[in-house]
């Protein structure tokens, strides 16, 4: 067994592990050994000692973050084989060395047995989030192993992990370059050119997981007037120009968002005044609205990050919903999103046929849609499946 510190489980709570569920939960453990600190690499084993898995320790509800369920040392060797795997699957894809596409999601967490990890390809720069102390204390070696991986695919790497890291854990990081370094933020999804806020934006300063929704968006865009809510960074509206919508208008309530989709706009269609954005609360702007757009995109932030706020959450859904139904137009499509993960799909598809009930629409089901494949869904690990959305044609 390797010779790491040994976390000893009560009798029977290591079944969830023998299904190779990524996560160890602190009710479960019998002993943790004094010689340990929040990060550390440590070895769980059953109540009579023999070897269960190897993962990151943590404090807190999560207490383990299985990184292997084989007795393997965590080293360099190890790093190189989980990112070549998942560099693997993105070439399967077709959606990494993709000319037309520099932007992609290279780890996604548990999807690529990787827990607490974010990688993020855009261009030439790879940005590195973690949601874990131990990924934070391994950045360096992940570092490492990343740029031997990549080769010449990335020249730099951004570490942005100041605001996803447990803030008690108290490890004073900072966002920056860990490798290389560059001025250069822009990149490419499908042919159309955006800037990137890695330094201050939200995720790792783009919304990869919308990619393919928004070329489904692009489709159903020719002839339309569009209102992009929550617009972040523009990428519904910038596709929808491309479709041929005859006006679009970006709202959020970020000025800084608002500062960027302007950009975005205007680095894919300089000077074409289809495109008016708002710095505006969502409902305030939804209120004051006549019936002037036949396309609708709801997008918003995660309206519930943990369970206990799942009800307030569905509360929210549903009158946004019931918004945008009472004032779209007839013949309209609405496009509308949850990224909240503890929010199911069930959840969310009863919330938004409440909306269409209280609005009184006659609404149909075009396409149920979800996170894009290099954002897979460990099988093991349910839980990972986070975005849902719904493609409606209003009446």
């Amino acid at each position: 067994m390797t010779m790491y510190p040994k976390i000893i489980l009560k009798k029977g709570k290591e079944e969830s592990l023998k299904r190779f569920h990524p996560w160890v939960f602190s009710g479960a453990i019998q002993h943790l050994p004094q010689q340990m600190e929040e990060g550390d690499v440590v070895v769980v084993c059953n109540s009579e000692g023999k070897f269960v898995a190897v993962g990151h320790y943590q404090v807190g509800s999560i207490a383990v973050r299985v990184l292997s369920f084989r007795d393997v040392a965590i080293d360099e060797s190890f790093w190189q084989s989980r990112l070549k795997s998942a560099l693997t699957m993105r070439q399967t894809i077709g959606i990494a060395d993709n000319p037309e596409n520099n932007t992609y999601r290279l780890v996604h967490g548990e999807g690529d047995l990787l827990p607490g990890l974010v990688i993020d390809v855009y261009g030439k720069t790879a940005v590195m989030q973690a949601h874990s102390v131990g990924m934070h204390c391994s950045r360096h070696d992940i570092a490492q192993a990343l740029v031997a991986v990549m080769g010449s695919r990335i020249e730099n790497i951004y570490y942005k992990s100041e605001t996803t890291l447990p803030f008690k854990a108290e490890l004073g990081q900072e966002n920056g370059f860990i490798y290389g370094g560059s001025d250069d933020n822009t990149a490419v999804e499908n042919g159309l050119k955006f800037y990137v806020d890695w330094l201050k934006g939200q995720k790792t300063g783009f919304f990869v997981d919308q990619r393919e929704n928004r070329a489904l968006l692009e489709h159903y865009a020719k002839g339309r007037k569009v209102l992009n809510m929550f617009c972040y960074t523009g990428g519904f509206s910038f596709y929808a120009m491309r479709g041929g919508a005859l006006k679009v208008h970006s709202v959020d309530s970020s000025a800084k968002a608002i500062e960027l989709t302007k950009r975005n706009v205007a680095l894919n269609f300089p000077g074409d005044g289809r495109h008016e954005a708002y710095c505006e609360d969502a409902f305030k702007f939804l209120d004051q609205l006549g019936n002037q757009y036949d396309l609708i995109i709801l997008d918003p932030p995660a309206f519930a990050k943990h369970r206990a706020a799942l009800h307030n959450a569905l509360k929210g859904y549903i009158r946004l919903n019931a918004k945008a139904f009472e004032k779209i137009e007839s013949g309209g499509v609405l496009f509308t999103f949850s990224c909240s993960q503890v929010v199911t799909k069930e959840n969310f598809r009863n919330a938004v046929f409440t909306a269409a009930a209280q609005a009184g629409r006659k609404v149909r089901i075009l396409h149920q849609l979800h996170q894009p494949a290099d954002h897979p869904v460990n099988i093991y690990h349910p839980e990972g499946e986070y975005l849902k959305g719904l493609v409606l044609y209003v009446e």
